[in-house]
């Protein structure tokens, strides 16, 4: 019993071996064959198909084109698309403001990538943003002619992932953003918008609404 187990074992590993044998060398003969074909191709001046070929093949193996649905490398959850971004603070210097769209449109872009995401406009996930809130508080100390101000920048944001046409995820987050600036009560009040404040607030709202977007997929 023993002897015809060994034989079987040996029977079953000759022709995995063989069966690899095989596959390499009908590997060997495709690759010569095609090596072949593309050189009679060149040679008969066949030039533009020589190319298409290359590039078909091209399309489908490098990385550099995972975005695409062909290509070998593609992951669909790695593939998003920032649907749109909208401005609806409603006080305030920024409501309303077209820029500051763009502005959170590009962090959120940058987010992305950042985390391994690929941008491209056929991605079935899709991701839809709204400014809910973006307002400056200002808490002051007055020392004789001197007061220091401390300059709180909060903003809140709306996310919504589709992934497929459907509805997947609706998230809300708020951050903030403070820097204290010491001026003379001759100068002014001020009251604006401290823009490093407003930078930091905008991209720590960015990451936190990309984060708890995507923490699951």
């Amino acid at each position: 019993m023993k002897a015809k187990l060994l034989n079987l074992s040996q029977t079953i590993g000759e022709k995995i071996a063989l069966g690899f044998i095989s596959l390499a060398l009908v590997w060997v003969v495709c690759a010569l064959l095609f090596t072949a074909t593309m050189t009679y191709l060149e040679l008969a001046g066949k030039t533009e198909i020589t190319r298409d070929v290359a590039n078909w093949i091209e399309w489908r193996i490098d990385g550099t084109f995972k975005n695409s649905p062909e290509n070998i490398w593609y992951d669909a959850d790695k593939q998003v698309t920032i649907e749109s971004v909208t401005n609806e603070v409603k006080i305030g210097k920024l409501a309303g403001n077209r820029k500051l769209e763009f502005g959170v449109k590009n962090i959120l872009e940058e987010y992305l990538q950042d985390k391994g995401y690929n941008l491209s406009s056929v991605a079935p996930n899709k991701v839809s943003v709204q400014i809910i809130f973006l307002d400056v508080l200002t808490t002051k100390k007055n020392i004789s002619v001197f007061h220091s101000g401390e300059e709180e920048v909060v903003i809140r944001l709306r996310g919504i992932l589709k992934s497929e046409g459907k509805k997947d995820k609706v998230v809300i987050v708020e951050e903030s953003s403070s820097e204290i600036s010491m001026s003379t009560l001759i100068i002014g009040e001020g009251g604006g918008f401290n823009q490093t404040s407003l930078s930091n607030a905008l991209k720590k709202g960015c990451d936190k609404l990309i984060t708890k977007l995507f923490e699951e997929k």
